[in-house]
């Protein structure tokens, strides 16, 4: 590969049960980030954070990674992407790759051409994709959980 050899890697594959409904309360109003909202009657109906957040359940997927080349996309060591499958890779997608073995996370860029696998941190080296580069794309990354 090139760039610095620390790169962010998958650790850890975990299947999404589709058995079970996950639903937790969801408060109204919404929560203000900025000045305090006076106060107003709240609202409580419920939300199933997989159906929020999983579109294609049998084909979805956790994974947990481990490095810090994609910090200035948010994406964190330790953080647990969720990882759709179905779903096509587009210019800017952050992807879960294949390459040379090893499962990566990186942002995708196509240009001219060519396919690039970038991090988000300037300590690591784009990765040009050419034609002797064992690589596949697995997946495309939907969300990220991350503890604050």
């Amino acid at each position: 590969m090139d760039g610095k050899k620390n790169v962010l890697k998958v650790t850890s594959i975990y299947g999404v049960s589709e058995a079970e409904a996950l639903e937790l309360p969801l408060v109204y109003p919404k929560i203000s980030a900025g000045f305090p909202s006076p106060g107003e009657n709240y609202f409580e109906e419920r939300l199933d954070l997989n159906k929020a957040l999983i579109k294609h359940p049998s084909a979805t997927f956790y994974v947990k990674v481990e490095g810090n080349s994609m910090v200035d996309a948010g994406i964190f060591s330790g953080d647990i992407l969720i990882v759709d499958r179905a779903l096509q890779p587009k210019n800017g997608s952050v992807v879960i790759a294949v390459l040379d073995g090893e499962l990566t996370v990186k942002k995708m860029k196509e240009e001219k051409d060519k396919l690039y696998l970038l991090p988000e941190n300037p300590e690591f080296a784009p990765i040009e994709i050419n034609e002797e580069t064992d690589f596949l794309i697995w997946g495309v990354v939907t969300y990220n959980i991350h503890k604050l």
